[in-house]
């Protein structure tokens, strides 16, 4: 038997497993195939890693999020355990050690990114790894239906039989019964084992409201809960706007978004995880990988494009267990834009050859090559260089990735990398004929040990104040070094990178299969509806909703969702509500926003309704500067 509480206490500290985790590894250990579906925040990575540590061999993980990926190797690092990771912006040369560290450096993880399952260079090594299990993260992306589908994924049923006693896992946080059925079929299951936490979340209150007056709803809740709040908004440039509005309203805010620095978003992560910050305004960018147990509240200021997408950034709140909110604001634009994002997201056959022929001469790549390569992507350079509209240039770089010709990855920060070329002779040849040189050398060779064996990351900046030179004399040497053959040299990157899957070809002899694109944009229009539905929807608990969404029908009503609340409410409630108006307006005269603000317990529009009421009747009054006063 394995000491699965063993390891999960040796390596994290943990004493207990939560809901579900030790069924899985139980499983995975007896050779099965299985499906574990478990919410944000359940442990899912615990779930092929334990397992992994518990038995000889390698375990591949693979996972299209290079910045998680990133993360969760640096974290198993840190625990003395031997990880590595293949993914774009990487050279062929790091691929190739890195690969071959995976057969014969005793090395207990391999995490790809999928696109990299068929390249050659990783199919001639998988043989020769001593493969225990194959781990398959995020994986709603390999089904069609999913709302992040990625045609990559489609390339793991292609390996299964190079490896095949080897069982998978296949681990998602949501997924519907039509994606559930999809990814054992896609993933040739041997057997069905299913695991499936329930998709409830007793201890979050969902509120949707529907008003123009975002940024005063924001406000209201802000005050009404205290603690730490996420709100999404759907455009980098929006993350700085409300952050500043908040600032200027004395709430701690900074906002985070894929576009900024390496060094600002570390800056603010661990603001954040620190509790510098009260309120973190974001794009989703935010929020993988960053486990914040205390968030009370978080906020969508914009429509989400979907409900898988909106249930996971909103599970982010309350993951200590304790009450929290997901509030939904939204009106009558929201719905437009949305139907905006559904024409243009999915633009015509010219507009995306237009697209692929612009990014190709964009690249300066001649048309035939480019097979494997991966290029940093800078799209505002694209879109303006080529006269493109943004959100179309977006659409049909992602119908070109679905149709398997590129792929793209989110920014990732990518640090400076050498390696000598040259072997030690070689490289004392050029000390003896380069005296200029050699203490720079020494100086490599003693800061950073294991350069002939592998790539090392550095920076410029460090080496510069131990050489005593400045930035440029430093990056000076690194080229003349790589120029001349001694050292690869790989400066630091911090863009999104396009990886071509096939070389480029000329857009006249290109050929899209229009009948997929047309099934997307079905798909796209679906999930569309489904988020709109339940905005809309004015009498079934969100939970509920939800639920019934992912499958899990016959539920209870939550009893704390704003439709619960409503129905809840009592004959009195009409009664309270001019009393409490009353009371208020008596101490102060107030604006209508004010009256709202002061009286989170009632729904706005039934405010406005009764202050209509009251108006009318004469029993309040709005002076010149629209202040609302009782009148006796």
């Amino acid at each position: 038997m394995h000491n699965l509480k063993g390891i999960l206490e040796l390596y994290w500290q943990f004493t207990e497993f939560r809901p579900l985790q030790e069924e899985i590894m139980d499983a995975v250990l007896a050779g099965q195939d299985a499906l574990a579906i478990l919410p944000t925040g359940g442990g899912k990575s615990l779930c092929y890693q334990i397992p992994a540590l518990a038995q000889p061999g390698i375990c591949i993980v693979v996972t299209p999020l290079i910045a998680l990926m990133k993360d969760q190797v640096e974290g198993l690092k840190k625990r003395g355990i031997k990880s590595i990771s293949v993914h774009a912006g990487m050279s062929r040369e790091e691929i190739d050690i890195a690969l071959d560290n995976a057969v014969y450096g005793n090395f207990k993880f391999l995490y790809l990114s999928p696109e990299r399952l068929k390249t050659d260079i990783f199919l001639v090594r998988l043989p020769k790894m001593r493969v225990s299990l194959f781990a398959v993260d995020e994986a709603h992306c390999i089904s069609q239906w999913g709302y992040d589908f990625r045609p990559a994924y489609l390339n793991i049923a292609d390996v299964r039989p190079l490896i095949p006693n080897v069982p998978i896992l296949a681990l998602t946080a949501s997924a519907t019964p039509k994606v559930k059925e999809d990814i054992q079929l896609r993933l040739m299951f041997k057997n069905q084992r299913v695991f499936q936490a329930s998709f409830a979340r007793p201890n979050i209150s969902f509120v949707v409201r529907r008003t123009d007056d975002k940024m005063g709803k924001v406000l209201q809740a802000l005050n009404s809960v205290n603690g730490l709040a996420i709100i999404y908004v759907r455009s980098r440039r929006k993350t700085q706007e409300v952050a500043d509005m908040l600032g200027k309203k004395g709430i701690k805010a900074a906002y985070y978004h894929a576009g900024m620095s390496h060094d600002l978003r570390s800056k603010r992560q661990e603001e954040w995880l620190q509790n510098k910050l009260r309120v973190m305004v974001c794009t989703n960018a935010f929020g993988m990988g960053i486990d914040k147990a205390d968030v009370r509240t978080v906020i969508h200021l914009d429509l989400p494009e979907n409900i898988e997408s909106y249930y996971q950034e909103a599970g982010r709140a309350g993951r200590d267990g304790k009450h929290a909110f997901a509030l939904l604001l939204y009106n009558l634009a929201d719905e437009n834009e949305m139907r905006y994002r559904l024409e243009n997201q999915f633009p015509s056959p010219e507009e995306i050859l237009a697209v692929y022929a612009a990014l190709g001469n964009f690249l300066q790549l001649a048309v035939g090559a480019g097979e494997g390569e991966s290029f940093p992507l800078d799209l505002n350079a694209l879109t303006q260089n080529f006269n493109l509209q943004a959100i179309k240039t977006v659409g049909a770089l992602k119908i070109l990735e679905q149709q398997s010709l590129l792929s793209l990855t989110e920014a990732v920060f990518m640090p400076s990398r050498i390696r000598f070329l040259a072997d030690k002779e070689e490289l004392y040849k050029f000390q003896i004929a380069n005296k200029k040189f050699d203490p720079f050398i020494k100086l490599l060779l003693r800061t950073y040990p294991g350069l002939f064996e592998e790539f090392t990351t550095f920076k410029e900046f460090d080496l510069a104040q131990k050489a005593g030179l400045n930035l440029k004399d430093i990056q000076n040497y690194l080229n003349f070094f790589k120029k001349a053959g001694l050292i690869e040299y790989l400066p630091q990157t911090d863009q999104p990178q396009v990886t071509y899957l096939k070389p480029r070809e000329s857009p006249k002899y290109l050929r899209l299969d229009k009948q997929f694109v047309l099934e997307r944009k079905r798909v796209f229009e679906e999930q569309v509806k489904a988020m709109l539905s339940y905005a809309l929807n004015t009498q079934q608990c969100r939970s509920q909703f939800i639920l019934e969404y992912f499958g899990e029908m016959n539920s209870e009503p939550c009893g704390q969702c704003d439709i619960c609340k409503e129905g809840a409410k009592t004959e009195d409630d009409g009664e309270a509500l001019v009393a409490d108006m009353e009371t208020a307006l008596k101490a102060a005269p107030m604006t209508s926003h004010e009256l709202i603000v002061l009286m989170p317990q009632y729904a706005e529009d039934a405010i406005l309704t009764t202050l209509r009421h009251l108006l009318d009747v004469g029993r309040i009054s709005l002076t010149d500067d629209n202040q609302l006063t009782w009148l006796e």
